[in-house]
């Protein structure tokens, strides 16, 4: 990942000067905020969430499918959810 230089801000700074973070999130498209000389957190635009949003949903349905808690298996399989007796099918999902 490449990361340039006036897209970095610190902790303390991002405490400080929200505003102005905020404002150079917009012109940018997000900004990495660090703590402690380490990676803490990306501040978006609302433009870039809006862009990025489908993206981070679809993943998001996928890590669900693979959790050992949930009840129904990938590949288009015909399962039984554990309180119910009607099957349901899980079809996957295209990318």
């Amino acid at each position: 990942m490449n990361i340039k230089k006036n897209a970095i801000v610190s902790n303390s700074e991002m405490i400080k000067n929200y505003k102005t973070c905020r404002d150079k999130a917009e012109d940018m498209g997000k900004v990495f905020i660090i703590k402690r000389n380490h990676p803490d957190a990306v501040l978006f635009s609302i433009d870039e969430y809006d862009k990025r949003s489908p993206e981070i949903e679809r993943q998001e349905a996928i890590e669900k499918l693979d959790t050992p808690e949930n009840d129904l298996v990938k590949d288009n399989e015909v399962l039984m959810e554990k309180d119910s007796k009607k099957p349901k099918i899980n079809r996957k999902i295209k990318l």
